[in-house]
């Protein structure tokens, strides 16, 4: 049997698709790049916006009709749908006759075998196997599972899954469920492997990265106001610090400061932080440290605070503010000489979003001035709570909107380059196009470099930066004089 994944969407499904692919192989399934080769086509899915939704669909339904007119049942491919479209009924309804299988990630090791053992106990020479390692491990805790790893300079490394947090317009609490931390034993060992394979740069992953936290013993989580704003929130920034008082709590600035002491040169990052959730003590240890990128990640979704409240973000414009305030004292304080850069999140026309509210965002972003933010026009959810909302911002107004605060990115991302200009940094190679390499700085930069040395990708080396672009940097190689 071959098989063939698609993946959709952000760095978990991009990581979730490593384990997949390599209990697959652990199984003797073997990975195929042609589509049109394989028996078995895995649609890994994102629900976060109808855009990706709607490829998944439009796949999908090209498989199904090429088949149609070959009509060969023998060559009919099998499709399993996982991620984040699996669980929801009105894409299984929708999908009922060309989708085999819908299971959730953290399920696919069990819901896989299972259906296999229902359908086909033995195709040609391949039958279902479970490798003795696998076999005292629970079904679900997929996380366990050592990747096949796409990228052998940089590797994405789950912390957490799940969500607790029911922001109003987000499919994930319901499409992955409530937070689950992985072990901080585990988390260390694949990384030291990594390492000891020449791994330069680890990216922790995780709906709410920040919020991680692993107990001797399982206990359930606050539950904040599924969707709704009823329940009192614990101070911006603060509940990492009220879980670490539990006894023997790790909780991710005491992850981030065990990282850091692993023997070696190489980085560390993470994705994706909830403001909420930014504590003193992440901000002082991402500060101090030398391995952790000067890159925060922080999304604001919307500078009103009647629409974040609306949103369910559990803070205002200025707690927002206060701690980006907060990150650029602590960046002046323990690195007066790095260059650091704050990225975001931007939602535009959410329901009932004034142009007075809009403009809140502007305020907002002129305020931080952002290296980068990742702009999405609202898009209504099924199942979230502000799919029940009317859509009251018009497609093109939305579009309006965000070509605004793009024209507001690209004066605050130019300055903030210029910055780097005529400084000599140290740059991650990631990949070469033609006569040009490109990487990434330890603010996470990206570097087009010119060279016409050999063999640098996945290495790190020194460059001089010679221009500055709204969007990346320019560089040539450094020689010392």
């Amino acid at each position: 049997m071959k098989y063939h994944i698609k993946t959709f969407g952000c760095q978990m499904n991009i990581s979730d698709s490593e384990r997949i692919a390599s209990f697959l192989e652990s199984q003797k399934i073997k990975p195929t790049e042609e589509i049109t080769k394989a028996d078995l086509v895995i649609f890994n899915t994102c629900g976060i916006r109808q855009m990706a939704e709607d490829r998944v669909y439009g796949q999908i339904h090209n498989i199904r009709k090429q088949e149609s007119m070959i009509n060969d049942q023998q060559k009919k491919k099998t499709i399993i749908l996982t991620g984040c479209l699996a669980n929801r009924k009105d894409v299984q309804r929708r999908l009922k006759n060309k989708v085999d299988l819908f299971c959730e990630i953290k399920d696919f090791q069990k819901e896989f075998r299972n259906w296999i053992i229902g359908n086909y106990l033995e195709i040609g020479n391949w039958k279902l196997e479970i490798p003795a390692q696998q076999k005292n491990t629970p079904c679900s805790d997929y996380l366990s599972i050592n990747p096949k790893y796409n990228n052998s300079h940089s590797a994405f490394v789950p912390v957490m899954t799940g969500c607790n947090n029911f922001c109003s317009y987000c499919v994930v609490p319901y499409a992955r469920g409530r937070e689950v931390s992985r072990p901080s034993k585990e988390i260390i060992m694949e990384i030291k492997n990594l390492l000891k394979n020449g791994c330069k740069e680890i990216i922790l992953l995780g709906q709410n990265v920040n919020s991680y936290q692993h107990m001797p013993s399982p206990q359930p989580s606050p539950d904040y106001g599924r969707g709704g704003n009823s329940n009192p929130s614990p101070p911006l920034g603060e509940m990492s610090r009220t879980r670490d008082r539990e006894g023997d709590v790790v909780n991710f600035p005491k992850l981030l400061q065990l990282i850091e002491k692993i023997p070696g040169h190489f980085w560390i990052s993470f994705m994706s932080s909830h403001p909420k959730d930014f504590s003193s003590e992440l901000i002082e240890t991402i500060a101090k440290s030398k391995k952790i990128c000067e890159h925060i990640h922080l999304p604001l979704q919307a500078g009103d605070d009647k629409i974040l409240l609306a949103m369910n973000r559990k803070y205002t414009a200025k707690k927002y503010l206060n701690l980006v305030a907060k990150i650029k004292s602590a960046f002046a304080k323990y690195k007066p000489n790095k260059l650091y850069s704050i990225t975001t999140d931007i939602i535009v026309g959410f329901p009932g979003e004034t142009k007075k509210q809009f403009l809140e965002s502007a305020c907002v972003m002129k305020k931080v001035g952002y290296d980068l933010v990742y702009f999405g026009q609202f898009s209504p959810r099924p199942g979230t709570v502000a799919f029940k909302m009317k859509d009251n911002v018009s497609k093109i107004e939305k579009k309006k909107r965000e070509f605004f605060l793009n024209e507001i990115l690209k004066e605050t991302a130019l300055g903030n380059n210029q910055k780097y200009l005529g400084k000599i940094l140290e740059v991650l190679i990631d990949k070469k196009e033609g006569a040009n390499y490109f990487g990434r700085t330890h603010s996470l930069k990206n570097v087009k470099i010119i060279s016409t040395q050999k063999n640098l990708v996945g290495k790190f080396v020194k460059v001089k930066i010679t221009k500055a672009n709204i969007w990346n940097l320019e560089a040539s190689l450094y020689i010392k004089p």
